[in-house]
């Protein structure tokens, strides 16, 4: 099986893992965060703001790959705080809402797990997606 390698820039360095890997007709992304493509910092202290700033890299990675949000299936989501449960799916909701409608009607599979920290100590979501390329490119 062949697959296809996306780097992932931080700051405009290079990260030692990927944005994401196409494979089998899948498209795999890396935990997307808060943290901002541009600076490699954390965007703020607010989960709604993570929220929209992990969901902008995830249909950035999806684009690069030649998918987009419409053909995304499942998501993993890891929550520091389940007190931030609400206003963090109402977040993402409001972006679906403006990036892909489809999705606030059928919002691909999902699991959100508390964990007791992320990679920075600021970071208060991330989200694992996968997606599937369009029937044209797989």
């Amino acid at each position: 099986m062949k697959k296809k390698v996306y780097p992932l820039l931080y700051a405009g360095k290079k990260q030692r893992f990927s944005r994401s890997v196409v494979a089998g007709g899948f498209i795999f992304l890396s935990g997307s965060s808060g943290r901002t493509i541009e600076t490699g910092e954390v965007s703020s202290n607010d989960v709604a703001e993570q929220t929209r700033v992990a969901l902008d890299k995830i249909r950035v990675g999806l684009e690069e790959a030649g998918s987009s949000l419409e053909h995304l299936v499942k998501m993993t989501i890891y929550l520091r705080n389940m007190g931030d449960y609400q206003t963090m799916r109402d977040a993402e909701l409001n972006y679906y809402g403006k990036y892909c409608p489809s999705l606030v009607e059928d919002p691909p599979a999902s699991t959100v797990v508390q964990v007791v920290s992320l990679s920075k100590p600021n970071m208060l979501v991330e989200f694992d997606a996968i997606a599937v390329l369009p029937d044209d490119q797989s």
